[in-house]
């Protein structure tokens, strides 16, 4: 859930990283290729280990109540930056640079929880410095403008970049999670450029674009601030469905590259599961989550590639999500039971505006920000959209930018249709369309 520092600490050959929004820190071992949780400490009592034991905790906990404004200050509270000091310990910062938490890196305890910016810099104020002071070595004009602007805490420009910066060889490496990208400045050549992890140059869907899933429980189609792209109600027969969507893309401009599966997340509510398309590996018990899956496909990566395999990897393209005469086509399925559900897809189109002849920069920037907004709502933002591009250096045509698409599909299921002896039901499966047009 969201990792953000790590630290490498040699003498046992262990990466340790931030896990933020589960108030833990990880610890990788580099020679097991295994993580596991290095605070908070896991309960060892395997007197609690039974299922009996654990479904008695969940129904009757035998913890006093706590009040709830009553919180351990010793607790993590989504940390951010992790340093290591000379005395061996962690130190371990919130993003605001407000509390500092000491930890002892031989026990995993904390020491001491610092309040403050001022008496944080105080503490670890050089560590902070001599991380962030790397920027320095780079001109101002050519970092981007978000970057070379702000961050600053307590007088040390670029701490909030503080676990966003590393040197490689002769390269500044910078991590722009604002923009979705990864830069590079190499210091003999004095040039910035970017890591290309696509054709476009943009990491992948961006964590902010995804509906949190108990906001979509709790208010359904009516999520606040959430712009619905098309919605469509079915009455089918129970069972598996099929469903196949074509997006038409927005008037006056292209997409980039095809749409790939990772810039997809569906969601099924009531009665409706999804079907899973590919098989789920078997997950070890020593595993922690998602670190360990990426530590495994690092692993899986290690194996040479012969060049017709490489090659066929280029040529492969994702079923799920494919570009046919201009339109987008997203494929899915899903089961259901007799009753009401919801089927919600969201996806990020990388788009840009087409190539106009004879225009000028101020009407690129109109039809740009027409593009990016089409509904014409919140003025104000538009405008300030319109002046961040005018004053950038790139044509209004080369910029990309990411179409939020937001389809919710409502499902009325009739009962099961009988056998002959009135006993058994019969599955069925059906298929649906849907088309798409955002404006």
């Amino acid at each position: 859930m969201r990792p953000a520092a790590s630290v490498y600490d040699a003498a046992e050959n262990c990466l340790y990283f931030v896990d933020s929004e589960n108030h833990a820190i990880r610890r990788a071992d580099m020679e097991s290729r295994t993580v596991e949780t290095f605070y908070p400490k896991l309960n060892d009592d395997r007197t609690k280990s039974s299922p009996w034991s654990w479904i008695i905790d969940k129904l009757w906990s035998t913890k006093a109540p706590s009040n709830s404004a009553e919180v351990d200050p010793k607790l993590l509270f989504y940390p951010w930056h992790l340093l290591k000091s000379l005395e061996n310990d962690l130190l371990i910062l919130n993003r605001s640079f407000e509390t500092l938490w000491i930890m002892d890196l031989s026990s995993g305890l904390i020491k001491e929880v610092v309040k403050g910016s001022a008496k944080i810099v105080e503490i670890s104020g050089p560590l902070i410095l001599k991380k962030s002071s790397l920027l320095t070595d780079i001109p101002a004009n050519k970092l981007p403008q978000h970057i070379a602007t702000n961050f600053s805490v307590n007088g040390i420009s670029h701490a909030g970049l503080l676990s966003s910066v590393v040197t490689f060889q002769d390269n500044i490496v910078i991590s722009d999670a604002d923009g979705q990208v990864v830069w590079r400045y190499n210091k003999t050549s004095e040039s910035m450029t970017s890591f290309e992890f696509s054709k476009f140059g943009i990491l992948g869907l961006p964590y902010w674009l995804v509906s949190p899933m108990e906001s979509a429980y709790a208010t359904g189609f009516g999520i606040p601030g959430v712009h619905v792209d098309h919605i469509q109600n079915f009455s089918l027969l129970p069972g598996r469905i099929n469903i196949q969507m074509t997006i038409e893309i927005p008037q006056d401009t292209e997409l980039v590259e095809p749409l790939d599966e990772g810039c997809i997340w569906r969601q099924t509510r009531g009665t409706a599961t999804e079907v899973l398309t590919g098989e789920n590996k078997a997950e070890s018990t020593e595993k922690v989550g998602i670190a360990q899956q990426f530590y495994d496909d690092l692993d899986g990566l290690a194996s040479l590639l012969t060049q017709e395999e490489v090659n066929a990897e280029e040529d492969y393209t994702i079923c799920d999500a494919q570009l046919q005469d201009g339109k987008v086509r997203i494929d899915c399925a899903v089961n259901t039971s007799p009753g009401t559900s919801e089927v919600i897809i969201n996806a990020a189109l990388y788009l840009r505006i087409k190539n106009g002849s004879d225009e000028s920069k101020q009407q690129q920037v109109g039809r740009l920000v027409d593009a990016l907004n089409p509904s014409g709502n919140s003025k104000a933002q538009t405008d300030a959209c319109a002046q961040i591009v005018s004053r950038s250096e790139k044509n209004p045509e080369d910029l990309i930018f990411v179409r939020p698409l937001h389809v919710r599909l409502k499902i009325n299921s009739l009962d099961h249709p009988k056998a002959d002896n009135s006993k058994d039901i019969i599955l069925t499966e059906s298929s649906i369309q849907v088309h798409v047009s955002p404006k």
